[in-house]
């Protein structure tokens, strides 16, 4: 668990402060693999692979999906509210799918346990609507700690310039807006995002927040 936490650290140091060439020549990598959506679920037997660093945290987290219903996965975390590192075990299942001729509505449950006991845990649920055009997304996450409790909340609304074929390289344009309890703090900045084949990398920026950068890839 050291080891792997410690090279979440390593990783994270090099591409998050400059967020220049480094992590330019990462997406580019990740681009010239093989259609991807930011999906806590993925397809039947398939797996997924996460980078994620925000204001709150620094993680990497690997999910498996038996079935299109659920997923069940392991995240290694560095909590910067708490000041520690862990291994949150985590699941997420499909609570109501839509899909029309020109949109895909999505709603999901999330929770997880950490590593540092049973009292340690969180739980929530986010969804989105979207269109090749359009995009909508929420989330609400409740996590439960014996030294600190607190809320994270997020809405994005976005919009794509160019609608792309598939296999074409897909931008969206788009702002967010995020709450935690834990720094009592609310930000709203924008955000970009493409996605091309298996991979996906998103990131925003302001004062307050600092980096918010995902970074996905279909395994």
């Amino acid at each position: 668990m050291q080891i792997a936490l410690g090279s979440i650290n390593l990783l994270l140091g090099a591409i998050i402060p400059p967020m220049g060439i480094k992590i330019i020549s990462l997406v580019l990598i990740l681009f010239s693999t093989v259609n991807i959506e930011s999906r806590p679920i993925s397809y039947s037997g398939g797996s997924t692979l996460m980078l994620l660093s925000n204001s709150l945290s620094d993680s990497i987290y690997y999910h498996y999906s038996p079935t299109y219903k659920y997923s069940m996965g392991v995240e290694f975390v560095k909590n910067k509210p708490l000041i520690n590192e862990y291994v949150n075990f985590r699941f997420t299942y499909l609570l109501n799918r839509n899909n029309t001729p020109n949109s895909q509505r999505n709603l999901y449950m999330q929770s997880g346990v950490s590593s540092n006991g049973l009292d340690n845990f969180f739980y929530g649920i986010h969804g989105d609507w979207e269109t090749r055009r359009l995009f909508a997304g929420f989330g609400i996450k409740k996590t439960e700690a014996k030294v600190l409790n607190y809320k994270e909340e997020f809405l994005q609304l976005g919009f794509a310039p160019y609608v792309g074929a598939y296999g074409d390289l897909h931008t969206w344009l788009m702002i967010k807006t995020k709450k935690n309890s834990a720094t009592d703090t609310s930000t709203t900045y924008p955000v970009i995002k493409f996605f091309k084949g298996n991979a996906l990398f998103e990131v925003g920026y302001n004062n307050s927040s600092e980096w918010d950068v995902h970074l996905m890839y279909r395994l």
